[in-house]
């Protein structure tokens, strides 16, 4: 499996065509208190870059971007009775979408985590 980041602090590790998708610790951080998740639901397809979902918390609202084009095939349910879990463990548990990749060669427009550091460093 290999993961990448992308510019919106985002992040997708992949497992043939699968990835799970869900925002970086820095972006949990910059956010703060997360208290609203607005997901999209299981079949849902999108383009690369379109909206896919936004996160509240007591800051501000977020939106989410899509990195690739692709269909959710799984949403995680659990973040709309604990959307706090994004904070507590964003890059694991609290993952937001599990998606199926339609164009795999949009990957190489995204970072892998040495990129990402350089870009929040």
């Amino acid at each position: 499996m290999a993961t990448y980041y992308s510019e919106e602090h985002e992040w997708l590790t992949v497992d043939g065509d699968t990835a799970t998708l869900g925002i970086t610790a820095h972006a949990a951080e910059q956010l703060g208190d997360v208290v609203f998740v607005e997901q999209q639901e299981a079949g849902d397809e999108f383009e690369k870059g379109g909206e896919i979902g936004v996160i509240e918390s007591v800051k501000a609202a977020s939106e989410l971007y899509a990195p690739v084009d692709g269909e959710i095939t799984e949403v995680n349910e659990a973040l709309a009775d604990n959307p706090g879990a994004l904070n507590e463990d964003p890059e694991g548990e609290a993952w937001i979408y599990k998606i199926k990749i339609a164009d795999a060669a949009q990957l190489d427009d995204l970072m892998d985590l040495d990129g990402y550091k350089a870009l929040i460093g």
